[in-house]
Order: C-alpha cells, then structure tokens, then sequence
C-alpha cells in the first residue's frame, strides 16, 4: 500500500522510532480491529496482544513439558546405568564378567539379545563361551570400528553370536579396547527385532559409556603382565 509515496514500510518504521505516537493519540489502540486467527470475528488490539501472548505461552508450557520428560528419561537411564556398572563392580571371579555384562544390561536396558567375544584371553578362560573362536575378519573389523556400529542386520559374523539370530532386524556393535592396545580385544553385540531400535543415526555417547566400562571391567580377562 502507498498514499503519496509513504508506503506501509515507512509507515512501520515511524511507529517503531516514535514510541510516544500511542501515547499522544490512546484512542486508537482501542479503535483498532484486527481479524482473530481463531475465527473471522474482528478483535481489538488489546484482544489480539492476549490471544497471542496465550499461544506464547502454550508454546513456553509445551516446552517446558518436553524438557520435564527429558530430564526424567535421562534420570531413568542413568539410574539403570549405575546399577549396571555395581553388578560389574560387584562381580569378583573374572570368568563370570561377560555373564553379567550380557544379562544386567539385557534386564536393565530390556535388550532382546545381547553376546559377547573376548580374544587374546588368558589362556585360562580357553574353554568359555565368550572366548568361542572369531576369525580375523571379524577382529579386523571390530578394530575398524572407531564408533560403535548401529544399523540394520547385513549378515554379519557377530549376529550368529546371539541367541535367535534370524530374528535380528538392527543392531548394535560396540568394540572392546584397553589402554594402549591398538585394537579391540572383543566385542559386545545387541540385538533386536525391532529395525529402529539401533538406527544408523542414533546418537552412540550412551553405547561409548558402555563399551568403555565394559572394557575396563573385561580387561581383567587379558594375560595379566
């Protein structure tokens, strides 16, 4: 809109840079009509201000219960978490480890399917299941990994590790490593028959702290000296 070359622009700027204006002329904020954005019924300005200050402040609410249901679900795994970590911190025998792994964190984080290799173990530990023969393929490619996998079952080694294989639709590999070791020393595989529960864009922080205290725990298997 233009009247004599003042256009709606110029007309928007002056009310900015003019703060007095509606104090000098009060009248017309109560003249103004504004359409509601709930129906075609004409609204005052003053009307139209609340309306929009409520839908703000559904907004800020909406928000604010997202953030409350975010916190509490951080809460919930971080708890399971620390009880996860005292059965590992719990468990004398080294041999016993790769059980308590695999089962607490199946029994707190309700994975279907979860299996665990340890290679390079102490010869002691020989006949173990978690010390069952890997090929090279398989280390080369934990090794690989500088970010715990998660993605769709392509047929991979590990999947025949878990209990029910063919059911297996996405999962998780994370790589077992220890200090210096340039390597992965194992590998711990989840499980499931969901396909979006290990997405390939998941965010893997949560998988890291796993795999990490899970080395820690699992070093203890490794040749001592």
């Amino acid at each position: 809109m233009s009247v004599q070359g003042i256009t709606e622009a110029d007309i928007a700027n002056y009310l900015a840079n003019t703060p007095g204006f509606f104090e000098r002329h009060a009248e017309l904020l109560s003249s103004v009509q504004l359409t509601s954005p709930h129906g075609q019924r004409a609204v005052s300005l003053q009307e139209r201000q609340m309306e929009m200050l409520r839908e703000r402040i559904k907004g800020l609410e909406r928000k604010i219960v997202e953030m409350i249901r975010h916190g509490q679900e951080n809460l919930a795994i971080a708890d399971r978490l620390h009880r996860w970590t005292r059965a590992l911190l719990l468990t004398a025998d080294p041999a016993a480890l790769p059980q308590v792994v695999v089962g607490e964190l199946k029994h707190e984080f309700l994975i279907p399917q979860a299996a665990i290799r340890v290679w390079g173990a102490d010869t002691r530990h020989a006949g173990a299941d978690f010390a069952k023969p890997v090929s090279d393929d398989a280390r080369s490619f934990a090794s690989s990994l500088a970010m715990p996998y998660c993605g769709v079952n392509a047929g991979f080694e590990a999947v025949a590790w878990l209990d029910d294989p063919t059911t297996v639709m996405s999962m998780a590999m994370i790589p077992l490593r220890h200090g210096s070791m340039s390597g992965a020393f194992g590998l711990l595989v989840l499980g499931s028959p969901d396909p979006t529960r290990y997405a390939a864009d998941m965010g893997t922080e949560f998988l890291l702290q796993i795999g990490e205290l899970a080395s820690a725990a699992l070093s203890r298997l490794l040749p001592q000296g």
